[in-house]
């Protein structure tokens, strides 16, 4: 019984996506019965998914997400949207086309970091790429960079990422060499990635995080320039569902 056409397709489509080389995937794919060939198909369209599969992992990994999150189950009742800017366009990413910054703003337990983590895990998924640091823990990954002689090379890593997260700013303040360092963060990425933070404190505290009102306003400057504020109101999420 001939080979179909559509089956010997299959094998071709499959392969190609291995490295495979066409002319002989073409003769291959018309040597053995139809139930091989079926069997030939499933085996390259599994390898085809396990590499696709690894290539998605590879992302996440580079990420940092301490815990992974979804939008599945997200409640978006305490988000408070800007003009332009609603859930279609948060989930579709054109913000990081366009290289705008998200500041999610409000009170704690309402969804900010979820929200940050869920974005990061699109963005992975869709290979822009993204990495997450809280506050704190990126000031000590580039004093550390610093400190062994390879800042230029973490901040480029860093800068490579279609999306940044910086998490809590603002629930520990920073010393004077830390805001510097998280604040070349900041300049280095303008115009060139999307910063999303997640923050407790309205603008107009942010001089107690960076220690320096002038820094702090270089900043915001550079944020609100190609940037939008999202707002969370509402009860804490832990404090609803807490057993105490």
């Amino acid at each position: 019984m001939p080979v179909s056409d559509g089956l010997a397709r299959r094998v071709v489509d499959a392969g190609r996506r291995c490295s495979l080389t066409t002319s002989v995937l073409e003769e291959w794919a018309r040597r053995g019965t139809p139930k091989q060939i079926e069997y030939l198909a499933g085996y390259l369209e599994a390898e085809r998914d396990s590499r696709d599969a690894s290539r998605r992992a590879q992302p996440l990994g580079r990420c940092g997400l301490p815990a992974p999150k979804t939008f599945d189950g997200y409640d978006w009742s305490a988000v408070s949207w800007p003009d332009g800017l609603g859930r279609e366009d948060l989930l579709s990413l054109s913000f990081l086309e366009r290289r705008e910054d998200l500041v999610l703003m409000g009170d704690v337990g309402t969804g900010k970091t979820h929200m940050a983590s869920a974005l990061c895990r699109l963005a992975c998924d869709r290979r822009p790429g993204a990495r997450f640091f809280t506050a704190s823990s990126l000031v000590m990954r580039l004093r550390r960079a610093r400190d062994e002689g390879r800042l230029d090379r973490e901040a480029a890593q860093i800068g490579r990422a279609a999306l940044l997260v910086i998490d809590e700013l603002g629930f520990l303040p920073l010393d004077a060499d830390g805001a510097r360092l998280v604040f070349q963060v900041f300049a280095d990425a303008y115009e060139r990635q999307s910063v999303v933070i997640t923050t407790n404190l309205e603008f107009s505290r942010w001089g107690s995080v960076f220690g320096d009102d002038q820094m702090a306003a270089a900043v915001i400057d550079r944020i609100v320039h190609h940037g939008r504020l999202v707002q969370f109101k509402g009860e804490s999420y832990r404090v609803r569902h807490a057993l105490m």
